[in-house]
């Protein structure tokens, strides 16, 4: 009777034992199964969930990946973005390479050959610093047709066409001729026509045939200035002076029966301001007053007594240093019209 409660208990042991193992060996093979072929894909982990958890479970066999955190603005700029195919991996870099603008564009960058030619030049060291002049005259001919007005003499005025034409030897000086002609435009004045009716006095006059010189001109300045709204004109101003002849000779006055003058060549110099206002590169309109300086043979103011009145010697009174002062108003044109300039800029 001893001998049943024994065996019972070992059999209650033994089925524990038994269900303990079962229940061990199930739970070992659940966790170390694997994927089945042609199964389902496991779900896409959660944002921000470790690597390897599938469906919210953790491998156990598997070490836990530490998690990244994420950058100040929440993107990372040297990670791929989801989605994005891998960039090539960049070409090595050639031998001598250094990405500068040279390695990109060869002809930007001078060869040695260049900068040794160029280090032979000869350098001018002038800075332009004013812009170009609208008209250059430099190697370019003018010609100037004016006409002239007496501004100075009160008893007979002589006006007269003219003309000169300079060569610019550079932008500033020329060398040049003019010429004035006054033959049959000499008149006498209403004063002095007037005076000698009043006074029963004849001042001497003298009348002029032509002049001309040789002359040189200097331009010392030059411009532009805003007229009629928006039109803009360049001039320039500029000093001529010269030295030629003027072919003068006495009017006779106080004894026009038997006196009767010829034509004499006297030495003449002449000094002059003038303005000129560029219309386009090669035509302008000039304003200039120039003095004509000579010796002027004059009438004597006493006739000789019987005979001596027709000699010649008896006829001339005294010299005197005339100066007339002549206005004169004209045109210049430019030849060649066009022109390079030397240092396009």
């Amino acid at each position: 009777m001893r001998e049943r409660p024994n065996l019972v208990r070992a059999t209650r042991w033994l089925l524990t034992g038994a269900l303990t193992a079962g229940l061990v060996l199930s739970a070992s093979n659940a966790m170390a199964q694997k994927k089945k072929p042609g199964g389902k894909k496991p779900a896409a982990p959660p944002a921000g969930a470790p690597a390897g958890a599938q469906g919210g479970a953790v491998e156990l066999d598997q070490p836990a990946q530490p998690a990244t955190p994420p950058p100040a603005d929440g993107l990372e700029l040297d990670s791929p973005q989801p989605g994005a195919q891998p960039s090539a991996q960049p070409a090595a870099p050639t031998a001598g390479a250094t990405g500068g603008i040279c390695d990109i564009d060869p002809s930007a960058c001078p060869k040695p050959e260049d900068v040794k030619a160029a280090a032979k030049k000869d350098v001018k060291a002038e800075i332009y610093a004013v812009q170009q002049i609208y008209a250059l005259r430099a190697r370019r001919f003018e010609f100037n047709p004016y006409f002239g007005f007496t501004l100075n003499d009160q008893f007979v005025s002589h006006p007269g066409p003219g003309l000169a034409i300079n060569y610019y030897l550079t932008n500033v000086l020329a060398i040049g001729l003019n010429g004035n002609l006054y033959t049959g435009l000499n008149s006498d004045s209403q004063f002095n026509f007037e005076n000698r009716r009043a006074t029963h006095v004849a001042a001497p006059l003298n009348e002029y045939q032509f002049s001309a010189a040789l002359n040189f001109t200097y331009v010392p300045m030059y411009g532009k200035f805003a007229a009629f709204g928006d039109f803009i004109f360049h001039y320039d101003a500029y000093v001529v002076g010269g030295v030629g002849a003027i072919s003068t000779r006495p009017i006779p006055v106080i004894d026009p029966d038997n006196r009767k003058f010829d034509y004499e060549m006297k030495l003449a110099v002449n000094l002059g301001l003038g303005l000129r206002i560029f219309l386009n590169r090669w035509f302008a309109v000039t304003a200039e007053v120039r003095d004509y300086i000579f010796n002027e043979k004059l009438e004597n103011l006493t006739v000789a007594a019987g005979s001596a009145a027709s000699d010649k010697g008896t006829w001339f009174g005294d010299n005197q240093i005339t100066n007339n002062v002549q206005a004169q108003i004209g045109v210049s044109v430019f030849i060649p019209f066009s022109w390079d300039y030397r240092l396009p800029k």
